[in-house]
This record gives C-alpha cells, structure tokens and sequence, in this order.
C-alpha cells in the first residue's frame, strides 16, 4: 500500500509591508528570510527575483543592491545554513562523553531539519546540486561535519586519518537521511524514538573497530565502541 503520509510543508509568509527604512544588515536578513521561503516552496528554477522582492516587499533595484543575482542570493542562503549546521556538529562533538557527543549529534541534525522554513532542503535536497559554485559548498559541509567526527573516531581506535573520515561520512549521512524520513513521519514515529535508534546504530557499529588505550580514559570518559549498549 503506498504511502499516503503528506509531506510538510513551511507555512508561507505574509508579504513584508513596503516603505519602511532598515539598517543595512537587517535589510540583508530580511531579504535572506524571504528569499528562502520563495527557494523552498517553488525551487530554484522557479524562483523569480521578483517574488523574492516581493515577499520581502522591497522593490526589485533594492534586492539588486544586495545581491547581483539569483545565484548569488541562493549561495549565501546555502553558506548561512551550511555554517548553522557545523556549528550544531562542532558544538555537539565538544562534549566529553562519547554517548553524549553521538546522541547530541545525531539531535543536531534532527532540530536542523525540524526548522521552521525548511532550510535543510537547500543544503541536503537542492535542484541546483549540479552547478559547480553549490555542489562545492554542499560537500564541503559534509566534509566538515565528517571531519569534525574523524577526529572523534581517531582519537578513540586505530584508524588512519582517511578511514576514519570514512567512517565519518557515514555517520553524519545516517544522521541526516534519518532525520529527513522522520520528518515525514513524525505523526508514526516520535523525535525522541527516531534520535534514540539512529544513536545506537551509530553507536553499535563502532563495536566493529577496536578501541586504543589512552592514559586517563579511567577518569570517567566513555570509549566510542563501549558505549553500543
């Protein structure tokens, strides 16, 4: 039976009211602001300069002093988010609990995709993944948050600087893909549910590589593998 379970989608704002005055980086974020709801809801190729101005309710010459064009205003859309979301996995992997540092990661992506404006759709679903300028900053992002968790894994097993960037693409892939199924199914399955069994089968399959000794470890902080149960 297929499934029927609705996607959901970002409410649509009111168009901003015209005429009124703004410093020039609230202006900058106003326009950011309706430029992603216009990017979302319709996709790049479809997106007009036009609606963008007028969601923000600026005239067109006002969003052109910002921004020289379309692509240039999706790239600094996809920077802004790009960066919001290695700075949640940045912030999650500082913990000093391996547990925790999996469980906030995995969170992290999760509360990325639950936002309100669906920003994650320019970063892990964009219709202009084939241009050369967004398909950089797309895996750049990725590389980030996989280096950020190769250092992690490193510390903790044998693995050589390239394996464990492997393993941790892997990790923030999984963490992602199942963040975006839960969202469409958040009515069948809960947050809380959904972050637990993705953590733990990250968790687990670090059981498969074996931990190297570190002076201290007796103080308390848990190894990546002895933390699968």
């Amino acid at each position: 039976m297929p499934d029927e379970t609705p996607t959901r989608q970002p409410a649509t704002p009111s168009p901003m009211p015209r005429g009124q005055r703004l410093p020039r980086s609230e202006r900058r974020a106003q326009l950011l602001e309706a430029a992603l709801g216009v990017f979302v809801e319709n996709g790049y190729h479809q997106a007009a300069m036009d609606d963008i101005a007028a969601r923000a309710g600026v005239s067109k010459p006002v969003l052109y002093q910002h921004f020289p064009g379309k692509l240039e205003l999706y790239l600094a859309l996809v920077d802004q988010h790009s960066t919001e979301l290695e700075k949640l996995v940045r912030d999650a992997l500082a913990l000093e609990d391996n547990k925790a540092r999996i469980n906030t990661m995995v969170n992290a992506y999760f509360d990325f995709v639950a936002q309100e404006g669906a920003a994650f759709r320019l970063i892990f679903e964009s219709d202009l993944a084939n241009d050369p300028e967004v398909r950089k900053r797309l895996d750049q992002v990725d590389l980030t948050c996989a280096e950020a968790m190769a250092d992690i894994i490193r510390s903790e097993t044998s693995m050589e600087h390239d394996e464990a960037v492997l393993v941790g693409v892997g990790c923030v892939g999984l963490a992602q893909t199942s963040a975006r199924h839960w969202l469409d199914h958040e009515d069948t399955i809960s947050k809380e549910t959904a972050t637990r069994i993705t953590s733990a089968l990250i968790r687990r399959g670090f059981g498969a590589f074996p931990n190297v000794g570190r002076e201290g470890r007796a103080s308390g902080r848990e190894s990546v593998a002895s933390t699968a149960g």
